[in-house]
């Protein structure tokens, strides 16, 4: 850590620390060459040494420092002094926009969409110059105290270009994108997503997803659907509703085409909130085939043959333990073997979060084929572990080089397993029809409505809600169904039961139909409620949410309880109650009150309206003057509320009187010469009157022309002006009255 005045560079005097992050600290300092105030970013000593830390630095700084935007915190200067890196930077006064959503505990759509424009422009911008932010999110985002919404820390941005391959997709587990979870790929469409997460969470006040660990955010990233804003906010706009689910899409291809894209529906948005004009396309109609170079090919292959899960190596799953690493001390035939249990190991349990129901991807079936083609491991050679490392080189070319749509691989999955069971019932059909004609016990009428069943397609839904996920999974396979699960917290099941399913049992339906299963990912604890009676909404909402609650609002008349104050409260303070459930409270809206219609004011004296609010019931506000050229002064020109209207009783009740016309003035500017006569050098005097001979400015001068000059003069708009002088003959004379005309001030 910098002593207060240290100097860097000869030119930066160390003032304060302002911020401290994983790798840097922030100072606040003054450039004593250019004489304003900057923010400095200092690497940590315990990481100058790491040559890794210090190339991510110096990367920051470098991508950072061609950025030039008003939505940007712009990088000034770049320096290195006894082994400590640092860069300077633009000094931004005022908060993060995390630390803005906590004071105020969600913002309004129509904010949110205007920060969301500013930080978007930015991004936009910095995506223009080939750089990649890779971690938006509101820590990253600051309001100024002018109201500017500016980006920062581009702490893992780097150039964008055709052939790179994303080897370090970290960032913020709450705000990264499904791509970036897994590892994979990222690119702009990674920034679209962390901004769709940031609107939502500025619209609702909470992160989209959540968990107790990074690996399980990381997980809902990839599986669980984007929920909608309008479970916290139902008055959301549809617009901004449909942009978030746009920028929130797991597969890239339905996001926003780039951010300009972006922009534009969210200025749209602006003026037109709840119009329905956001389309999300499906990918085919997105663009083309997407082609992975011939060197990304060979870095993919590298990695998955020495171990790295190319997928998952530095995604948040892998930091959680799953990252293979290299143990020198470890013979290369038992480290070779170690790793190959581990990433086994590490597929068996991605296939648990896959596929709960036996559904395989076409990853995990790869997987198996691949295992199945593999030669024994103990009975290996050279010669045969030649021949495997070239079927195993030629399996990742055929599955770099096969663009197999997910979607459309999954539907043809089900088709055929559709196709096998028409098959099937078609001959136990057969079959049956057969043996009827020879035991002569089948009847027409019961063939018939056999093959009246066959040909519908239908099966029953079988009730699955109490099962585990096995009984489940082989309950809805011997129906022919599938399903898709959520995992959830229970009230009342165990890890692994099923909680609902979203069709009931018993339920008649087209064979291969997708059940959507909720499923316990444990039993909650009971949580003990707060009890808020007494407090305001606001207050009662943050002490609710601070607990894991979330608040349902009833308002009810009170003669005893202040207005927007809880009266009741349901579960009651103090006894506990599921984790994440509604608590009713009970908010007063005021007294019950007679409303009375508002009476007529204008044109009163104001002691005679103040009467007449009284004698209705009503209060007397705000007493302003205003000037009219309609109204006769001390009578009243308007109202708040206006008349004719129903008000409660006890209404305040605002009133403006007139101070009578709009009073004008004038000044007057004009140059005058000498008179023919005049004696040089002798003084003359001046005066300006109005067009009744009153003195309006009186002047002395010894020279012409002199410019008479006159401000302030009210209601006059043109007079005259004399000279009297001391002439040639050595006689006082004045001129007649010359006509000038005023100009009206304000104009």
């Amino acid at each position: 850590m910098l002593e207060i005045g240290t100097f860097l560079g000869d030119r930066y005097e160390i003032l304060e620390l302002i911020g401290s992050g994983g790798m840097a600290d922030v100072y606040k300092a003054k450039c004593h060459k250019l004489n304003r105030f900057v923010a400095i970013k200092v690497l940590k000593s315990e990481f100058s040494s790491d040559s890794v830390f210090v190339s991510k630095f110096k990367a920051e700084a470098q991508a950072a420092a061609g950025l030039m935007h008003p939505n940007i915190v712009n990088v000034y200067d770049v320096g290195e002094e006894n082994r400590m890196y640092y860069f300077v930077m633009e000094l931004v006064e005022g908060i993060t926009l995390k630390h803005y959503i906590e004071k105020k505990i969600r913002l309004t759509a129509k904010e949110a969409v205007s920060i969301a424009i500013q930080v978007s422009m930015g991004i936009e911008a910095a995506h223009n110059n080939g750089i990649i932010h890779r971690d938006i999110k509101p820590q990253n985002i600051i309001i100024s105290k002018e109201g500017k919404v500016k980006v920062a820390d581009f702490g893992i941005a780097k150039a964008a270009t055709s052939n790179t391959v994303t080897s370090h997709a970290m960032g913020s587990v709450h705000y990264t994108s499904p791509e970036q979870a897994r590892g994979g790929y990222s690119d702009a469409k990674s920034d679209i997503y962390s901004i769709g997460i940031t609107l939502f969470e500025m619209i609702t006040g909470h992160v989209p997803f959540d968990g107790e660990t990074t690996v399980a955010v990381a997980i809902k990233h990839i599986q669980e659907e984007m929920p909608s804003p309008r479970v916290y906010v139902p008055d959301v706009p549809i617009s901004v509703e449909k942009i978030i689910a746009k920028c929130c899409q797991k597969n890239p291809d339905r996001r926003y085409a780039n951010v300009g894209q972006l922009i534009r529906d969210l200025k749209h948005s602006l003026t037109n909130p709840d119009e329905d004009f956001v389309i999300i396309s499906e990918p085919a109609s997105e663009g083309g085939t997407k082609n992975i170079s011939e060197t990304e090919k060979k870095q993919i292959r590298q990695q998955t043959q020495s171990g790295i899960l190319p997928a998952y190596e530095n995604s948040p799953i892998a930091e959680e333990g799953y990252r293979i690493r290299e143990d020198e001390d470890v013979p290369r035939s038992r480290k070779s073997e170690r790793e190959r249990v581990r990433r086994d190991d590490y597929y068996e349990e991605e296939d648990e979060f896959e596929d709960v129901f036996g559904i395989r991807n076409s990853k995990s079936t790869q997987r198996e084929e691949k295992k199945k083609s593999q030669p024994p491991q103990k009975k290996s050679n050279k010669k045969e572990k030649s021949a495997y490392r070239e079927r195993q080189d030629g399996y990742y070319e055929d599955e770099l080089d096969d663009d197999v749509d997910p979607k459309m691989e999954k539907a043809v999955t089900i088709l055929l397993v559709v196709a096998a069971i028409v098959i099937t019932i078609i001959a136990v059909v057969v079959i049956g029809k057969v043996f009827g004609a020879f035991s002569g016990n089948s009847s027409g009428d019961d063939q018939e409505e056999l093959t009246m069943e066959i040909s519908s397609g239908k099966t029953i839904v079988p009730n699955v809600v109490g099962m585990t996920v096995a009984e489940a999974s082989d309950a809805l396979t011997k129906a022919g169904l599938t399903a898709k699960a959520t995992y959830k917290e229970s009230t009342v099941y165990d890890k692994d039961y099923i909680e609902s399913q979203d069709i009931e049992g018993n339920t008649e339906v087209e064979s291969g139909t997708v059940l959507n299963l909720v499923v316990s990912s444990g039993k909650v604890v009971g949580v003990t409620v707060p009890d808020v009676v007494g407090m305001t909404e606001a207050e009662a909402k943050v002490m609710l949410d601070n607990e894991g609650f979330t608040l349902q609002k009833q308002l009810q008349e009170s003669d005893s309880v202040e207005k927007g104050k809880v009266i009741s409260q349901n579960p009651l303070g103090a006894t506990t109650a599921a984790k994440g459930s509604a608590v009713t409270v009970v908010i007063s809206s005021g007294m019950s009150v007679e409303t009375v219609s508002m009476p007529d004011l204008t044109g009163k004296t104001e002691e005679e309206a103040k009467v007449v609010i009284e004698e209705e019931g009503l209060s007397v506000g705000t007493v302003a003057e205003e000037e009219s050229d309609t109204v006769e002064k001390g009578k009243v020109i308007s109202q708040t509320p206006a008349a004719g209207g129903t008000v409660d009783k006890g209404t305040s009740v605002d009133i403006k009187i007139s101070l009578g016309k709009k009073t004008k003035t004038y000044s007057c500017s004009v140059q005058v010469g000498a008179p023919s006569n005049f004696m040089g050098g002798s003084e003359a005097v001046i005066v300006l009157l109005s067009p009744a001979g009153e003195e309006l400015g009186r002047f002395s001068t010894t020279s012409f022309p002199y410019t008479v000059t006159k401000s302030g003069i009210t209601d006059i708009p043109s007079g005259v002006i004399t000279i009297t002088y001391l002439s040639a003959e050595g006689t006082w004379e004045t001129t007649s009255p010359t006509a000038v005309t005023f100009t009206e001030e304000g104009e």
